[in-house]
């Protein structure tokens, strides 16, 4: 599988590491509640379709947000993580 970094063009694989779901990203406030935080660390979806994911390129030390098609294996998009927290 390739991935097109937003840095470095189009690389294999084997370069990034993968962390999961972009809605990692979006951790709640400090004062949330425990069943907040509780669904925010466990409890993920695991869909056969479109995802978004947070992946690490080991060569640029950029962090990007892959779209891509868990059925296809299609990468549909990829974008840094510093402009969606934009």
């Amino acid at each position: 599988m390739r991935i097109p970094c937003p840095c470095c063009g189009s690389r294999d694989r084997r370069e990034f590491t993968y962390y999961g779901a972009s809605v990692f990203l979006d951790r709640p406030a400090e004062d949330a509640g425990l069943e907040a935080w509780d669904a925010y660390l466990h409890l993920r979806d695991n869909p056969a379709g479109v995802t978004r994911d947070l992946w690490y390129h080991d060569p640029c030390q950029s962090w990007i947000e892959v779209e891509r098609d868990t059925v296809t294996h299609a990468i549909l998009s990829t974008a840094p993580v510093a402009r969606r927290r934009a």
